[in-house]
């Protein structure tokens, strides 16, 4: 049977070329540690860490120095790292309708600690209701922490917008790029950003196991470390670092994944983002297309392509939505991801709650074809089940 992989929000595939090879380089060739070796292959697997931290700076074009590019394992570490590092008693922020738990989680641990939030409501398709924030701003607001890129639906966040609203009422800005980062273009200086979390092994097409976050000076003199311990530097002390990288850096990081990232990055760099873009959104549109004027099934997001990121869920109304899914990938080979998502209030948000939707999520080394297939193939499902 043939494969078709259609849950790139989940994890990229297939990653860009040469990434296999480049974490292969390192384990094969390099093998050595940073800032724990005097050595030549400790330097130039140095050299490697810090272009790549130079690269995912200027993709975000973050103003901010190389050094306040942070690696951690994960987006979910990231998000961990600032919102528990920053936030204290009485603080409260404020987050969009749409988060992940990778955000809501923390958050919610936190709230056990005194600390409070408020969702920013949002539409049935998952767009925000920007006019809605100034309302719920506090004297006591930190921030406003949000995704960029929905992982149900594909709505897109209005960056710029909220970052003037932060800016006005001179509270921060954090950003989950977790679906967008490589895809959407982030300007961390004009978008008024303070701290920009990413993961690798998604749009940026890099490996799993390495993301991190890039943080202004600022922020980063309020924004405790979550984990402490070795990092080469400074060893004569007990204490942690408080200086960038390392303040946040303990223990030793994934290197091979780092190598993947900055291969994975230079082809990005090359293809161009507004590329990939145009390509990913043009398979979305024609799958949107194709199953448009199917009965029962209800396309859930936005309706103008101006609005989304290349993810489309489906809920099949009056059907179990895994068993779509399932067939879809027994009977047809197409890879879906059905449920929550990881996200419950957004599916709260979206009416999808507590059924899921199907989602497929578009890469663009998705051919037209296989969308076309996947669409032909949603079709069959349905009639079949008659």
């Amino acid at each position: 049977m043939r494969r078709v992989y259609l849950d790139n929000g989940s994890t990229s595939f297939p990653k860009a070329p040469g990434v296999s090879d480049a974490v292969k380089f390192f384990m094969d060739e390099v093998g050595a540690n940073v800032n724990r070796g005097g050595y030549e292959s400790a330097y130039s697997a140095e050299d490697v860490i810090m272009e790549t931290r130079e690269m995912l700076k200027n993709l975000f074009h973050f103003k901010g120095k190389t050094k306040n590019v942070i690696f951690t394992p994960n987006i979910t570490y990231s998000l961990n790292f600032i919102i528990k590092g920053w936030l204290k008693p009485g603080d409260h922020v404020l987050v969009s309708s749409m988060e992940h738990n990778a955000m809501m989680r923390p958050l919610v641990q936190m709230a056990d600690r005194g600390v409070t939030f408020d969702r920013i409501p949002c539409t049935q398709d998952g767009e925000m209701l920007i006019d809605s924030i100034e309302a719920l701003i506090r004297p006591e607001t930190k921030g406003i922490l949000t995704l960029h890129g929905s992982n149900v639906c594909g709505s897109v966040m209005p960056l710029e917008e909220i970052g003037q609203i932060c800016r006005k009422h001179n509270i921060k800005f954090v950003v989950d790029a977790a679906q967008t980062a490589g895809v959407f273009p982030i300007d961390m200086e004009k978008m008024n950003i303070d701290i920009l979390a990413f993961t690798g092994h998604k749009s940026l097409l890099g490996p799993q196991g390495i993301g991190g976050f890039l943080i202004s000076d600022e922020m980063a003199a309020v924004v405790d470390p979550l984990i402490t311990g070795g990092t080469g530097s400074v060893s004569d002390s007990e204490i942690q670092p408080h200086f960038l990288p390392d303040k946040y850096e303990s223990g030793t990081p994934n290197i091979p994944a780092i190598y993947g990232l900055n291969t994975s990055l230079k082809y990005i760099m090359e293809q161009g983002i507004d590329s990939i873009r145009e390509e990913e959104l043009k398979l979305t549109g024609a799958f949107l297309e194709a199953v448009k004027d199917l009965e029962n099934v209800r396309i859930v997001g936005p309706n103008r392509m101006d609005k989304r990121a290349p993810v489309v869920s489906l809920d099949f109304k009056g059907r179990d939505n895994a068993e779509i899914a399932f067939a879809l990938e027994s009977e047809y080979g197409i890879a879906t991801r059905t449920g929550l998502h990881c996200a419950p209030n957004a599916h709260k948000t979206l009416n999808t709650y507590p059924q899921g939707t199907v989602r497929f999520s578009f890469g663009h080394k998705n051919t037209m074809e296989e969308v076309l297939y996947a669409a032909d193939a949603v079709r069959k499902v349905l009639e079949k089940a008659e």
